[in-house]
């Protein structure tokens, strides 16, 4: 029921009668959970939200966490557990366990599970009744794929020779409600953006020991990863619960000495090519990343943090000054240090008395107040020489504004799919790598001229043989159809482009993004508020690598009025409020100094009749 886009009709916190009301359903319907397991799921001190979709849907989920229940129909009768809830209780639901990992292809393409592809096990099939909730599993992985419903009972299914529909899916991994979580979010290794296959954490955990003990210690990882992204952490900014150390001078020069050795490595990373931030892996111990995080904090402090510009929100500290401090390449994950939290480890760097921070309460983030400049980890830091990606310090801009200066490039690129993969094989192409739509093209017509398919009695003619025919058209053609035995030479690159995986990459100065799926649109909308004033809202540029809170300062500097930022409701992401019609301007504003492109940008004004 989530195959399409989600468009949300209110988001709302449910009240404390509401919260009981709803634990007490979800108790009578999972009867054997427990209330430890049910109080994981939803902490009961956390805010719980209700997100009504348009397709009549109830999604409930813990404030700035991941969706974890949904009812299909609003009324209470058909409650589900996500995947984000089957991640954090796996045990929740019984499971079908599928044969191997190339059949959950078909489940997360959206397709009902088949007896054919269960495993049966050696004591035979589970009972179960019609219409029970069972969830989906890939073999050697315990993380849950899917979530449906029984299509009949187990003695009818063992009448029927263990054939037809056995699970009508109702959820799955990579689904338009899954796709709600910003960032994207696995639990391990073993899923990948069109299968699923064992976790290689558990495989090799199992391998080094007769005992197999890291499979708990695994899975008791995959559950702390979800917990703390669960507390509120962002994709680019990183949680801590440890206690911060004041450091001394001594302990600052291993740290950069410890930090020059592990940056002086970069060429040894692997950089990975998933859809979010071309990200670099390596395996840093907590250590190694906490000495990174000083160094850069250093090197940003001595750089481009100016005394005029504080006071300064720590998420503008973070994302204009110490990120764009690393050299290239290199990602920090601060959840991988001892800290875990941007706003601990700033508030350890206060403890130090480097820096002097206070929680804004309002907008809930730590605040930069000052940097002591005369603090002995300051003085003692030599700065590097090599070109820093900074902001643009001239006059009274804010120290993240220069990101409106750097070029953008956007480009749309495509991967390989089920339907294409055996002309990739055919002519030898990696499968797993992003092409143009004229390198797609090429490999099509690299295989036209290897099986020589061109027409000879009409050379702009290519006479489609079984392969390309399913590439090209199989499940496109309505059932009736005849498949058609040639096509045009003008037509075969958009065709076949047209059945790969739309994905785009945005670059801005140094910082590239690849993303999967087209690239969504800037929308900018005026609408009437209370008696005859006008408000601008701003939304979408997040996929353009700009910032909230910098284009909101810029706005209200630029048109001379208040400005806001604001979390979308029942999405992922912010939009800037800006007072006033300035619906042309602002338009106008975005084009000329970030350069996006206009058929990017979708303008609607409301206050006209």
């Amino acid at each position: 029921m989530f195959k399409k886009s989600l468009e949300a009709k209110l988001q709302q916190r449910l009240s404390g009668a509401d919260r009981k009301k709803l634990k007490r359903k979800i108790k009578e319907r999972f009867c054997n959970a427990s209330d430890s397991e049910i109080d994981l799921i939803l902490p009961p001190k956390a805010e719980i939200t209700i997100v009504k979709l348009q397709n009549r849907a109830h999604v409930y989920g813990v404030e700035g966490g991941f969706p974890m229940f949904f009812d299909v129909d609003g009324r209470g009768t058909e409650i589900f557990p996500t995947v984000f809830a089957l991640w954090k209780v796996p045990e929740l639901l019984p499971a079908f366990i599928l044969k191997g990992g190339e059949v959950s292809r078909f489940v997360i393409g959206g397709a009902d599970l088949m007896f054919p592809g269960i495993s049966i096990p050696a004591e035979g099939l589970p009972s179960f009744a019609e219409g029970e909730t069972w969830a989906v599993k890939v073999p050697g992985n315990p993380a849950p794929i899917a979530v449906g419903s029984t299509t009949m009972s187990s003695t009818a299914a063992l009448k029927a020779g263990l054939r037809g529909k056995a699970l009508r899916i109702t959820h799955y991994y990579r689904d338009s409600l899954w796709e709600l979580v910003e960032g994207h979010y696995v639990p391990n290794a073993g899923f990948f953006e069109d299968v699923v296959f064992e976790d290689p954490s558990l495989s090799s955990a199992c391998q080094t020991s007769d005992s197999c003990e890291g499979v708990n210690e695994a899975s008791s990882d995959q559950q702390n990863d979800i917990n703390n992204k669960e507390e509120g952490e962002s994709v680019d900014v990183l949680d801590l619960s440890l206690e911060a150390n004041t450091s001394s001078t001594e302990q600052l020069d291993v740290s950069n000495d410890l930090a020059e050795k592990i940056t002086a490595n970069v060429d040894d990373l692997k950089v990975n090519d998933e859809e979010s931030n071309v990200e670099v892996h390596h395996t840093l111990s907590a250590q190694d990343v906490d000495a990174l995080l000083d160094k850069y904090l250093l090197q940003a402090l001595h750089t481009t943090v100016k005394d005029k510009d504080l006071p300064m929100p720590g998420s503008t500290l973070w994302s204009g000054h110490i990120l764009p401090c690393r050299p290239s390449g290199v990602t920090l994950d601060i959840k991988k240090s001892s800290y875990k939290k941007l706003s601990k480890w700033l508030q350890a760097k206060s403890t130090a008395a480097l820096i002097s921070v206070k929680e804004d309460k309002h907008k809930k983030e730590v605040v930069l107040n000052s940097v002591n400049r005369n603090h002995p980890e300051y003085t003692s830091f030599r700065p590097e020489k090599r070109q820093v990606e900074k902001s643009d310090q001239a006059g009274d801009h804010s120290a993240s504004e220069g990101q409106s200066n750097k070029t953008l490039e956007v480009a749309e690129i495509y991967k390989s799919s089920v339907h294409v993969n055996p002309i990739f094989a055919s002519v030898g192409a990696d499968t797993g790598k992003l092409f143009s739509a004229a390198e797609a093209t090429d490999i099509v017509f690299r295989y036209i001229e290897k099986e020589n398919l061109v027409k000879p009695t009409n050379k702009s003619m290519v006479v489609l043989d079984a392969i390309l025919c399913d590439a090209l058209f199989k499940g496109a053609i309505k059932k009736g159809s005849s498949y058609p035995t040639e096509i045009h030479k003008r037509d075969v690159g958009t065709t076949f482009v047209n059945r790969m995986q739309p994905h785009h990459v945005v670059t801005r100065g140094g910082e590239s993004v690849v993303r999967k799926g087209a690239l969504k649109t800037i929308q900018i909308m005026t609408e009437r508020r209370q008696g005859n004033k006008k408000m601008t809202r701003v939304s979408g540029f997040e996929s353009f690598l700009m910032d909230a809170e910098a284009l909101a300062s810029e706005l209200q500097k630029k048109f001379a009025c208040s400005t806001s930022v604001a979390e979308l409701p029942g999405k992922k992401g912010h939009e800037v409020l800006v007072q006033g019609g300035v619906i042309e301007d602002l338009a106008k504003h975005l084009v000329d100094q970030y350069g996006i492109p206009k058929r990017y940008i979708e303008v609607l004004d409301k206050t006209k009749k």
